[in-house]
């Protein structure tokens, strides 16, 4: 195993370092000792790993943000420029053996929202952020492994990448197995493939695996989340991933998993841990964006035992030209990393390609009109975007462009009531820009507990042009707006729409979950709006009459009783709502002194609760 680290401030592209004194740091990690350092070099110094009859060791670099280059005993072994893919190296040990890394900050445009203000500078520090571990194998071993599963039209098949290396001439056959993983009953099966290389050569060997009847993986609540793993063998060396059968598809009317419909109620990560995972599920998401970055492999793998989808964004967001070459060999690499999991449903390029709203606008007449003119002027041009879309595979949803109205995005980013107007003009929003079926994000920004004298990641601005008052106030029109929204979106049958953003990675900011984990008031609000089946009033308020609309997301139709309660008023009224569909049975009037009115769905099965609040 490696040993301990230490680490150093180092000037960015010099040689190798060699500092006067090495710090002791923690790796994995983000040493905050060098939040304002141009650079940092680690170092790590660590015996022999090798027993028995093993012949060679593996180094292993996982998260290594953003630019890196990596020296072992004195040599420069390597470089690397994407922290998503893991930096391998296949070496010799000596007695003792000295690892150094040094990491730069993005030297392009694709360090992704660590590389903006919406993560703080301790979150953005280059280092080795997953994982740093030396592997022990034989002479010759399977080096690397990846798999990309495939399931079209009742076939399933997953290609499979295995580079050997060996210490001799090698003529061999690689065996590649499959065997249901967990403790689901499945068919295993066991392919081979032939192998040669000269001895210190490296063989990529290609094949796909035919699977028999294959146990599919399912989104939640559809069914059960099966998954495979992969094993390459060559003589006694080993390697495995886990990966998982699914189909994919979309149509007008939304997103098909299996040939199963499945509702697009999703959430922003920024800077995902698998603890937001479990926050999404239990908001009622079924899928999260990776918001301009790519997490720890760890927020997949929980992804895929929730059966939450998953929607990756290239790290690419913001204005500004960038080198689609470069482009297309990162979404290539994103694909071999990332593309094995089933979870995995879409892929989108650049995110946020225009600021069309540095200060926000009102809602009249003039500011509608500002509003169009902002859009129809807004010029940007697509071509590098397609192109590295270009490089993602077809089995894939790929979106482009995620950006405001009028860059001619193929997911909008809605923001009434934040950028423009109020939330009430959502619906002018949605007709006159004619926005389809996808919509890349919404929401409003709020303070946390603590409300920061200053945080680069909130616009104080927008904020003050909605929200007079402290956390309260800034919560509870953050909960109003996401709730207005949310259930708009599904009312329209929006196939794909997610809430920006779950959880703040500064003190204040778009997240309805602070930065530690706390809820917002708009987590509850968001979790009542996304609930499957779900009884909703459109706009509502004081001495106003509003349609009453069920949805239900379900596979089944319901039937139940909405009751309803507002000040010393109430009533109820009988639904029934076919699967897929929703239904507005009547139409509420709710007291000029209502504070909030309570919609109690009740269900053979379950109780189901939405609160509205005027209060403030």
């Amino acid at each position: 195993m490696l040993g301990e680290w230490t680490g150093t401030s180092v000037e960015p592209g010099a040689g190798k370092p060699e500092p006067d004194v090495w710090t002791p740091v923690e790796i994995p990690g983000r040493p905050q000792v060098f939040a304002d350092a141009d650079a940092a070099a680690y170092r790590s110094v660590f015996d022999d790993p090798r027993s028995g009859d093993e012949d060679r060791a593996v180094i292993e670099l996982r998260g290594l943000f953003a630019h890196a280059r990596i020296w072992l005993n004195g040599d420069l072994v390597g470089e690397h420029d994407a922290y998503f893919r893991p930096f391998r190296h296949s070496f010799e040990p000596q007695d003792q053996n000295e690892l150094i890394v040094e990491c730069r900050p993005p030297e392009d445009r694709f360090g992704g929202v660590h590389d903006t203000d919406l993560v703080p500078e301790r979150d953005r520090i280059p280092g080795i952020w997953w994982d740093a571990t030396v592997e022990t194998h034989p002479g010759t071993f399977i080096y690397e492994l990846d798999v990309h599963p495939r399931l079209v039209d009742g076939t399933a098949e997953i290609d499979v990448r295995a580079v050997v290396e060996t210490d001799t001439d090698l003529d061999d056959r690689v065996t590649f197995s499959l065997r249901p993983e967990g403790e689901f009953q499945s068919r295993g099966m066991m392919d081979r493939a032939a192998v040669e290389a000269e001895a210190g050569e490296r063989a990529v060997v290609e094949h796909t695996i035919d699977v028999r009847d294959p146990s599919l993986w399912w989104p939640r609540g559809l069914g059960p989340q099966h998954r495979y793993a992969v094993r390459a063998k060559v003589g006694d060396a080993t390697r495995s991933v886990v990966t998982g059968l699914r189909s994919m598809d979309r149509d007008a009317d939304g997103l098909i998993v299996n040939g199963e419909r499945v509702p697009g109620r999703g959430v922003t990560l920024l800077s995902a841990t698998p603890e937001d995972i479990d926050r999404a599920v239990e908001a009622n998401a079924t899928f999260v964006r990776m918001h301009a970055h790519a997490p720890d492999p760890a927020v997949y793998e929980a992804c895929n035992e929730a059966g939450l989808l998953v929607w990756q964004d290239l790290p690419l967001t913001g204005p500004g030209e960038f080198d689609a070459d470069r482009g297309q060999d990162l979404a290539a690499a994103l694909d071999r990393t990332y593309g094995r999991h089933p979870s995995l449903f879409a892929y989108s390029v650049h995110d946020d390609p225009l600021d069309l709203f540095p200060d926000p606008l009102g809602s009249g007449t003039l500011d509608r009109l500002r509003l169009r003119w902002r859009a129809w002027r807004a010029s940007y041009d697509r071509g590098p975007a397609e192109s590295v879309a270009s490089a993602l595979p077809e089995d894939r949803l790929v979106f482009p462009v995620v950006g405001a109205l009028g860059s001619g995005a193929d997911a909008p980013t809605l923001y009434p009531g934040w950028d423009y107007g109020e939330v009430d003009d959502l619906g002018w929003l949605l007709d006159t820009f004619e926005v389809g079926g996808v919509v890349g994000e919404f929401g409003a920004g709020a303070y946390g507990a603590v409300m920061p004298d200053d945080d680069p990641a909130f616009d104080r601005a927008k904020h003050d042009a909605h929200v007079d008052g402290g956390t309260d106030a800034s919560q509870g029109y953050q909960a109003r707006v996401v709730k207005r929204v949310a259930e708009e979106l599904r009312r329209r049958d929006t196939s794909l729409f997610a809430a920006h953003t779950l959880r703040d990675a500064t003190p204040a900011g778009m997240g309805v979950v602070e930065r530690d984990g706390d809820p917002k008031t708009g987590y509850e609000a968001l979790r009542e709006a996304y609930e499957p089946v779900q009884a909703t009033l459109a706009a509502p308020a004081p001495g106003e009459t509003t349609p009453l609309t069920v949805i239900n997301d379900g596979r089944e139709r319901v039937s139940g009783t909405v009751e309803w309660s507002a000040a010393d008023d109430g009533g109820e009224v009988e639904v029934s709502v076919d699967a897929g569909a929703t239904a507005t049975p009547d139409s509420i009037s709710i007291p000029a002194d209502a504070a909030s009115v309570t919609l109690t769905l009740t269900l053979p099965e379950r109780v189901v609760e939405n609160t509205y609040r005027f209060d403030g």
